[in-house]
Formats: C-alpha cells, structure tokens, sequence
C-alpha cells in the first residue's frame, strides 16, 4: 500500500507551463465494472488514470476470473471478461473490497454473468451504513434476493430472474446512477431510473454502455429509461478527463499568481466552480481542447460564498481547495458543506499553517488573507491532501503534507505535473 510516502513542498514559486489532466477516476471505475457485462471480446480502454483505486479495481476484476493488461506507459487497459463463468469466484473478498470503495461497482457483472454475489467485510449491520444500502435496495427491486449473514458479515445475492422495475434515489449519487444502470442493461423489460445523477462522468459511462449494445435514454435529464438487451460486446472507449484534476490545477494556478495551460480540461465539466473562481478573480480562456487559466499576480483574490450541491453544483470534492484558497483572499469567505459531514478536517491543518478559519457543524467562515507558513500536516483524505498541497505551494517555507499515499488515490504522477510547472515538491518514503 506504501502508506509511508510524504510531499514536501517549499512555497514561493508560481506556476507556469503546461499540465495534462488525467482521465476521470470517477469514470474509469465504473467502466471496469461495466466491461464485465461484455460475454465476447477484449475491451479497451484508454486515457486510464494511473491511481491506486485503478489498480484495485483491476485486482478485483482478475480475481473474479477476467484477464486484464494495464499498460501504463500508454495508460490504456485491456479486459477480457469472456471466462467470467465460475460462480466460486462471484465473491468480492474482504481485504480488497475494504481498501476499495468502488468494489460495490462489480455486483452487477456478477449478479448478470454468475447469477450470484457475496461482498464480504462489509461489516456488521451494514446494509444500512456506508450509503450504499440504495445500491442493494435497488438490486431487489429489480428482482435480485439479497440477504444479509451477520455472523460473518456478508452481503449474499442471488439473482437467477432479474427485469426491469421502478428505481429512484433518494440523493443523485453517481455511484449509485450508474451502479443501477449497470444492473438494468441486461436485465429483461423496461427500467425506469428518477432523481438520477447530472456528472458528466454518468454521461460518459452511459456513452460507453450504448456503445456496448446497451438501450439506454434520458441521460443528463434525472429521469433515465433502459431498455434490457441480451447481450453487450466489448469495444473500445476514451476516457473523459477528470474535472475534480483540471479544478485542482486551476486553484493551483490561481493561488500562486501563475499561467498554466490544462490539456484534455472542460470548463464546462467544473460547474459552478468555475463562476465561483472567476468571481475570485480567477480568468480562464477554452481554446479547443486546452484550459487557458491565469491569475494576475499584482490583483488580490476576492473572498467567496459557496455550498456544495450534486452536479452542476459546487462540486464537494473541490470545497477542500476553494478553503485553502480562501484563506489567500482579501475578506472574509463562507462556505456550506452540504454534502459531506468530514470535510471540515481539513480546517485543523490550515489552522496549523497560520489561517484563521471558524468551523460550525457544516459551515465554515474563513479570515483571509492571512500569511501560511511551512510546518508539518496530515492529509486526512484524498480532497484534504491536495488541499494541503495547494496552501504548502504559497506558505513560506517547507510543508510536509503525509500519508502522501492518499493523494496518489486521486491523482496521478502529481509530483510529476507540479514540477512540470516549476513548483519546488519532492515525494518521497517518509
């Protein structure tokens, strides 16, 4: 797991230079998933970010019987799933599917093509914690029976007759959109899907499935209708880019007074997020396929409200960045966690570093503009990470930002792109 890695990073320097952005994580998952449904064929696909929840999800797709190759150096994937026959293996063990969120992904290629799934250490009562009792939820009512065993705290489903039926979410998660879609292409009959996910990264899982076969409508809409087909085929897919890398690298740029040019980025995949940085003072120019983004070193940023909604909201994964450069900002920022109640984890360490932020329950006013200064801080999830790389990247002197491996869950060869642009970081074995 290699948990020991750290960033150090001396701030002082702006950005400048050209980033590519990697493929969108919260694509690729659900992709892996989905090219288990295919029974014929090899699948391809490119633009794969090379993070570790890639990684896991590839073992976990091996250990239910499919061959895979990752090439990294051209980050493209190659799955076969045409063996995925051999129920013994429709088990998603304990020690990978704890370190992987995203394993609940792989309960649909297992309930279509083995008739059956047991996720095990899911923990006990679990059905109703993690959020993901919809996931089961929905499974059943398509017809799946699924049962808890306590004892050994195992999720069991079988699935010998699923159809279509009527879903709905009671909050638009994209895990949860898709996960479902995923579960309904094969199944015989109409689904209909309410209140579903906006992200484009269902659009671009939803373009990959049709591309497979599936009948698939109202994507981008909340109201989607699928169609069940017999079978799926394997093809071959480019990953979109990922929107929550591009708004990283753009807050980077803007924090330290810089020019960069993001390759592969979408303004209109940030949301809200971009109006709430150009309100900051932030410019931002599309040319092509090519995110033009400048802050004029000479100007203050502009202090700012925000709360984080499901897409085109303000994204929740990018809150953590927008606080820590809040805290460079001429005046006071409020910002609303509407979402997730463990983000303000994040206000402790910038605390650390010199800011002066007041968190109550899911709110937080920040006081800017205060001076950050270089001194050890601990990430506590991924967000909270590149957040703290931001704020190290302006603060005087070193910042030692660790367990370093939580970034690298999100982004990949981060250090790579940072010294691309002339920052002054260093990754190393702690």
């Amino acid at each position: 797991m290699g948990q020991e890695v750290r960033y150090r990073v001396r701030g002082g320097r702006p950005l400048n230079g050209t980033a590519f952005i990697q493929g969108a994580k919260n694509a690729v998952l659900p992709m892996i998933g989905a090219a288990l449904l295919a029974a014929k064929g090899r699948t391809v696909l490119r633009n794969v970010p090379i993070i570790e929840d890639v990684k896991r999800a590839l073992e976990l797709a091996e250990h239910i019987g499919a061959k895979v190759e990752f090439h990294e150096a051209e980050r493209t994937v190659v799955i076969d799933a045409s063996r995925l026959n051999d129920p013994e293996r429709a088990v998603l063990p304990a020690d990978i599917a704890s370190r992987f969120r995203g394993s609940v992904l792989f309960v649909p290629a297992l309930m279509h093509r083995m008739r059956q799934a047991r996720i095990e250490g899911v923990g006990g009562c679990n059905l109703g914690s993690r959020k993901l009792d919809f996931h089961y939820r929905g499974f059943a009512r398509l017809g799946a029976e699924v049962t808890e065993d306590d004892a050994r705290n195992h999720i069991n489903i079988k699935a010998d007759n699923l159809r279509g039926g009527h879903l709905y979410l009671d909050t638009p998660s994209h895990t949860g959109t898709e996960n479902l879609i995923m579960a309904a292409v094969l199944a015989p009959g109409t689904t209909v899907i309410e209140h579903a996910a906006l992200e484009p990264e269902v659009l671009d899982v939803i373009e990959f499935l049709t591309r497979m076969g599936a009948k698939i409508r109202g994507g981008g809409t909340g109201f989607i209708t699928v169609e069940g087909v017999d079978e799926l085929t394997a093809v071959e897919h480019t990953i979109m880019s990922d929107r929550i890398d591009s708004g990283v690298f753009a807050m980077m740029a803007a924090a330290t007074g810089g020019e960069v040019s993001l390759v592969g980025a979408h303004l209109e995949h940030l949301g809200v997020a971009r109006w709430k940085l150009e309100q900051m003072g932030v410019e931002f120019a599309q040319q092509g396929a090519v995110l033009h983004v400048r802050r004029d070193a000479g100007s203050p940023l502009r202090p700012i409200n925000a709360v984080t909604s499901p897409y085109p909201g303000f994204a929740t994964d990018l809150q953590s960045p927008l606080m820590a450069l809040a805290t460079m900002a001429e005046g006071e920022s409020y910002l609303h966690e509407a979402i997730y109640d463990g983000r303000f984890a994040l206000a402790d360490e910038l605390i650390k570093m010199g800011a002066k932020i007041e968190v109550d329950g899911t709110r937080a006013i920040v006081h800017g503009h205060t001076a950050l200064r270089g001194t050890p801080v601990v990430a506590h999830d991924l967000r909270t990470g590149a957040a703290l790389v931001l704020a190290a990247l302006v603060a005087e002197g070193e910042t030692e930002v660790a367990p370093g491996y939580l970034v690298d869950r999100g982004h990949a060869q981060f250090e790579k792109r940072l010294l691309a642009l002339g920052a002054d970081v260093v990754r190393e074995n702690a």
